[in-house]
């Protein structure tokens, strides 16, 4: 009776803890700080309250839970951007996730050992567990808003994949300092890019297979459509890790590549997997705040030392990685500001932390405190200005109004010659009044999209970048059409 009673306390709690999380999203209307970081703090500040808490769950077992918290976000991050959305800004994307992870990496570890005096293995450590962005965070401080443009694909896809990238060269890292036969920086190097490139081949192909499934074949129900995808997720991340490759960095790629795949209930899919990835944001920071113990955080200088990372960081660091690898960029100069600004730290960082603490190396409980005060100043003190930020440079914003009601129609099969198309920047169609789009005869425009709003597509309706077009056409085209209205040839 006794077993059954503590099941049914622990049934009790995790049941509470989801539904304040759901409602979390009511008090972030209201105070500028992200949903996620509340409960980050407060599970926290139970834990000192309520010290058997933090013996709940030891850190091993931490790390696997956020760890498949960050299989979710990561897949839905990646349907989310999408192939179309990549493609149109996939080199500052990989320049600021990749590039930009090692720079940051190499300038905050410099910093930390000259200037605070740490020592080279924490210096490195420190730095790698800070260089991975989170604006899954910063979008949930914007509630309603949404950003509009570039800079928006942008902070999203870097965050995808700086995330994969930050992990695979902690663990890289990890491995070597750790390991009793060394092999220093070659060896860093080797397995970092062996977990990139079988990560990234195990996403493809699997995209590839699952987009297939997704389309031709067929299930009883609705309702197992979307947990088809959920279990190929899992999936997708087992068999990259299973073959020494980064998993995290499989489901992202996986992600993007089924994004934009037309497939029935794909609405479906995405709202499930938008829904679970906001759950798992905030049960990731609640259980990773079981592990901190603020107490602790004032010894040993902990939070000058975390503090002056994190100034160094948000003020100089980030700008300076930023600002270089944008340079080349076709963004407005506000647009690279925010993007400079918008290196908010969240889960993985601390994530990062919890690898060093369970490897046991040298100084990892310093480590993993100095990184949780670096992400609590940055959703504190850059969290809480986001707002205010975008809108003195200037950077397009639109308001995103709940609709509960939807009307749809069902039809047995995917219907023929329906093709939808984004207007580009550099497209033909931008600016271009309907009535003068060279499309023929046989070829017409049924619906326009423009800012989330059904637009009646009349003769003098003028085009503008990122309208969404829905034309009726034959196959032989779509590759014409697919030029005229996205400003490039389809499949580049």
């Amino acid at each position: 009776m006794a077993e059954v009673i503590e099941f049914g306390r622990a049934v009790l709690v995790f049941a509470a803890g989801v539904t304040l999380a759901l409602y979390s999203s009511k008090l972030t209307e209201r105070v500028p700080i992200p949903a996620p970081a509340i409960f980050l703090f407060a599970a926290a500040v139970a834990s000192d309250l309520i010290p058997a808490l933090g013996r709940v769950m030891p850190i091993h077992v931490v790390v696997d839970a956020v760890s498949l918290a960050l299989v979710l976000i990561l897949f839905d991050g990646g349907m989310s951007v999408g192939r179309r959305r990549f493609r149109a800004a996939w080199a500052p994307i990989l320049g600021l996730g990749v590039a930009g992870t090692f720079l940051t990496t190499g300038l905050l570890a410099l910093a930390g050992h000259y200037l605070l005096d740490l020592s080279w293995l924490t210096a490195g450590i420190v730095a790698t567990a800070l260089a991975p962005t989170d604006p899954a965070v910063m979008f949930s401080v914007f509630g309603r808003k949404q950003v509009v443009g570039r800079s928006g694909t942008v902070l999203e896809g870097e965050s995808g994949a700086n995330d994969p990238v930050g992990i695979a060269l902690m663990l890289s890292l990890l491995q070597a300092a750790t390991s009793s036969h060394g092999g220093g920086a070659g060896a860093v190097a080797l397995n970092f890019v062996i977990e990139m490139g079988v990560g990234a081949a195990v996403g493809l192909a699997a995209a590839v297979l699952l987009s297939r499934t997704m389309r031709y074949i067929t299930l009883p129900s609705e309702g197992l459509y979307p947990l088809r995808t959920l279990a190929a997720a899992f999936v997708i991340y087992g068999a990259a890790t299973l073959l020494h490759g980064s998993g995290f960095l499989a489901v992202f790629v996986a992600g993007i590549a089924i994004g934009d795949v037309h497939a029935p209930y794909k609405v479906a899919i995405e709202r499930f997997h938008s829904s679970l990835a906001s759950l798992a944001e905030i049960i990731a920071f609640a259980a990773l705040g079981l592990t901190i113990s603020l107490t602790s955080l004032g010894t040993e200088r902990i939070w000058l030392t975390g503090l002056l990372l994190a100034l160094l960081l948000a003020v100089i660091v980030r700008p300076l990685v930023a600002g270089a690898l944008l340079v080349p960029v076709r963004m407005s100069r506000g647009e690279k500001v925010f993007i400079a600004w918008g290196g908010l730290k969240g889960a993985v960082p601390i994530l990062l932390g919890a690898f060093a603490l369970q490897a046991g190396v040298d100084g990892a409980q310093t480590i993993y405190n100095i990184v949780f005060v670096v992400v609590a100043f940055s959703v504190i003190a850059q969290g809480t200005t986001m707002f205010a930020v975008a809108r003195r440079l200037g950077v397009p914003m639109r308001d995103v109004e709940p609709e509960p009601w939807d009307i749809a129609v069902r039809l047995q099969g995917e219907p023929r010659g329906l093709r939808r198309f984004f207007v580009g920047d550099d497209s033909r169609a931008a600016g271009v009044a309907i009535k003068d789009l060279p499309i023929g005869e046989q070829a017409w425009i049924s619906m326009i999209i423009r800012h989330g709003h059904i637009a009646r597509p009349h003769g003098d309706y003028v085009l503008q970048p990122g309208d969404e077009v829905l034309v009726l056409a034959e196959a032989e085209r779509a590759a014409v059409l697919h030029h005229l209205f996205e400003g490039r040839p389809a499949g580049s």
